[in-house]
Order: C-alpha cells, then sequence, then structure tokens
C-alpha cells in the first residue's frame, strides 16, 4: 500500500471524480431494474436502489450517491440520506429476503442527513431499524466501502457478512472535522485527528472491522477506475461463493460484528 498519511486519504476519499455507486453499477452489472421509493413518504435519491444480475446472478444492489454536478449533488443532498432513502433501502433487502437475492451495498456517505426535518421523520428510528433488519437477514450480505463511510449513516448499509474497503477508503464514527471540534473544540485540527482515529482501510483491516483492502492506483481510484472496477469484480465473485458455502449467514454476521472492538487482558504471570 502507499505511504499515504490519514488526512491524505480523506482527501482522497472525498475527491469529487473519485468512482462512486452508479460508476460501479454500471461496469459490474447487468440488466439493472432501479427501484424508488419508501412506499411510505418519498423517493430519496442519496440511496440507489435496484435489482440486477452480477455474473447472471440476480442481486439487490444498494448504494449512496452524492451526485457528480452540483444539481446532482444539491439533488442527492450530497450523499446525506434522509429517513425516507433508509426506509426504501430496507423495502429492498426484505425484498431481496423474500426472493433469495445476495445483497451488495456500496457505502460512500458523510453520514445521515442531520437536519430538523430528518429527525422529525424518524431519523434515528430509520438507522436502527436498517441495522436491525441487516442483522437478521438470511441472504449473503457484501459491503464495498468506495469513499467515505461516516457514522451511523454508513453502517445503516454495511452491516455484511463480509467488508470491503478501497485502498483509500476511510470508515469511521464521525468525521475527522466533528472529532476535533468535540475533542478538542478546534476543527481545525482536523489533519491531526484523522491520524488518530484508526479510520484508514489499512487499520480497519488490522482492527477486523474490514475484511479485505482492494489496493487503488497511486493517485487514487479515479485515475483508472477500470483497474479498481476489476479488482472490486473479483473480491465480491470471491467472497459470493465463500458465503454461499456457509450454513447460518445471521450467526456469521452476528459473531463478526460482536468480535469487534474485542480487547484481549493480559494477566501476570
Amino acid at each position: 500500500m502507499s505511504k499515504l498519511t490519514a488526512a491524505q486519504r480523506v482527501k482522497l476519499a472525498r475527491t469529487p471524480g473519485r468512482p462512486g455507486t452508479l460508476d460501479f453499477v454500471q461496469h459490474l452489472f447487468t440488466d439493472v431494474f432501479v427501484c424508488k421509493g419508501d412506499r411510505l413518504g418519498r423517493e430519496d435519491p442519496s440511496i440507489f436502489g435496484a435489482v440486477a444480475r452480477f455474473h447472471g446472478r440476480p442481486v439487490t444492489v444498494l448504494g449512496h450517491r452524492k451526485g457528480r454536478t452540483f444539481e446532482e449533488n444539491m439533488k442527492c443532498n450530497f450523499g446525506m440520506p434522509s429517513p425516507d432513502g433508509y426506509r426504501k433501502a430496507q423495502r429492498l433487502m426484505r425484498q431481496a429476503e423474500k426472493f433469495g437475492r445476495p445483497i451488495i451495498t456500496f457505502i460512500d456517505t458523510p453520514g445521515a442527513y442531520p437536519g430538523l426535518e430528518a429527525e422529525a421523520g424518524g431519523q434515528g428510528e430509520a438507522i436502527a431499524s436498517c441495522l436491525a433488519l441487516m442483522s437478521g437477514l438470511t441472504v449473503p450480505v457484501i459491503a464495498v466501502v468506495i469513499g467515505e463511510g461516516g457514522s451511523g449513516g454508513a453502517l445503516a448499509l454495511a452491516v455484511g457478512n463480509r467488508v470491503i474497503m478501497l485502498e483509500n477508503a476511510v470508515y469511521s464514527v464521525l468525521s475527522p472535522e466533528g472529532f476535533a471540534s468535540i475533542l478538542w473544540k478546534d476543527a481545525g485540527r482536523a489533519e491531526e485527528a484523522a491520524g488518530v482515529m484508526k479510520l484508514t482501510a489499512a487499520d480497519l483491516l488490522k482492527l477486523g472491522v474490514a475484511d479485505q483492502v482492494i489496493p487503488e492506483p497511486e493517485e487514487g481510484a479515479h485515475t483508472d477506475p477500470e483497474v479498481v472496477y476489476a479488482a472490486v469484480d473479483r473480491a465480491i465473485v470471491r467472497h459470493l461463493s465463500q458465503l454461499e458455502k456457509e450454513r447460518d449467514l445471521a450467526a456469521q454476521r452476528y459473531q463478526k460484528f460482536r468480535a469487534m472492538g474485542a480487547v484481549r487482558e493480559e494477566t501476570e504471570a
């Protein structure tokens, strides 16, 4: 892996030209049937949902959308989903469970939208329901962190049997700016915060949060995206093949997440 600092990787993870969910969908899947709406409120463009084929096999695809142009950024709320988006994701997860389709998610969000209207609409409940639902799914779930993975807004789509990260993706409880503001009362220390948060793919692989790190071109995934698409495709194929042999995917997922953060206490002889 390249010797970049955590702050440099955060910058790369946020690069506007970096491949997003729609790019991966276009290059990895066929027969994509886009599904919109949560059947309760409205359509939230910041979460993409579809039924598609992956190497000929039907799958459900979910992912965050930030948009490319300013108009798309505004439409997708810069990748910060509302409760409607998470309820749409739940609708498609239940559909995948009913028809036995594996679920593949792409994570790229600074976090769920924290606005007043989102809170009034039940943002916390919507995220919590996603976590609960994903925890009990009996179909394979593979989560791919392709950019930013911020807080519960990311975790709501990332309770997977496998968590794959691109080399310059980041995944943390909050942004470095938020961390620095809370801990040191100084958002200007965001670069320092990134260095202590253990949010890089390499850090999370060591901690057991990530199961695989996919290398990127030296200057980032956006400089040679075709190489990254091919590597992600191979990784999903491999992990999906392994998960199909598991007898109890819900139990495996439960054990995976229960093991995170475990501390071994040393006893004196």
